[in-house]
């Protein structure tokens, strides 16, 4: 309810926010998802989002193809202005194209130079669609405490988390990093006053830990 909350109380236009929600699994399937939409958009208080995303693929219920059915549905209706995925690996959106000639806007996909995802990204650069990185700070994965990363952003005068980020923008993805703290959203929000060289960039991909350590979607699950 908060992030309705703050669009009614705010005096920004909506057409100036940008709100994105997501398909969770226990909505997936035809009918299911546009009651989740609807409920969500209830709760928004507001007529429409700019993006809808399948949170999960969920392979194991099968219901991914129909539920992407069914957002160009509600694309097509006015209630959604862009219809993408989250976390799905190249042969499941091969899956969603094959069945509806229409690729996801965007993937959603977790990224940091610790966690690449070179492949994955490529084969999304080929079909236009924007990879955003969720986890772009790669605390998991401890990207921000590797030697290279300070020695980067002592150079650029600069904190590591702008390093890392940096990095994603450099690579063409989006990133949106979470922060409860309004100094952090600022200094994560300072990306274009400094720029990685080539050296550091490829400095940077000595820390990739590889696909295998990235959360699988052929096999993870959530609801």
């Amino acid at each position: 309810m908060a992030v309705g909350e703050g669009i009614r109380r705010s005096s920004v236009p909506r057409d100036e926010i940008f709100v994105t929600t997501k398909v969770a699994g226990s909505d997936q399937g035809r009918g299911l998802t546009r009651h989740g939409l609807e409920d969500s958009l209830r709760r928004l208080n507001t007529d429409y989002v700019d993006l809808l995303l399948i949170h999960w693929p969920n392979p194991s219920r099968g219901l991914a193809v129909e539920t992407w059915q069914e957002m160009l549905e509600l694309h097509a209706e006015g209630l959604v202005k862009h219809v993408g995925v989250s976390n799905f690996l190249p042969h499941q959106l091969e899956e969603l194209y094959q069945a509806t000639g229409v690729w996801p806007v965007v993937d959603q996909i977790q990224l940091s130079p610790a966690l690449a995802r070179t492949e994955v990204r490529a084969f999304l650069a080929e079909r236009g669609i924007v990879a955003e990185g969720w986890r772009p700070l790669g605390q998991a994965e401890h990207a921000l405490d590797q030697i290279i990363v300070h020695t980067i952003a002592e150079r650029h005068g600069v904190e590591p988390s702008q390093v890392v980020l940096r990095w994603a923008v450099q690579q063409g993805a989006v990133v949106i990093p979470a922060s409860q703290h309004r100094q952090r959203w600022l200094s994560n929000a300072d990306l274009f006053s400094f720029e990685l060289t080539d050296q550091e960039m490829i400095d940077l991909a000595t820390i990739d830990l590889g696909e295998a350590k990235a959360w699988d979607a052929n096999t993870h699950e959530e609801w």
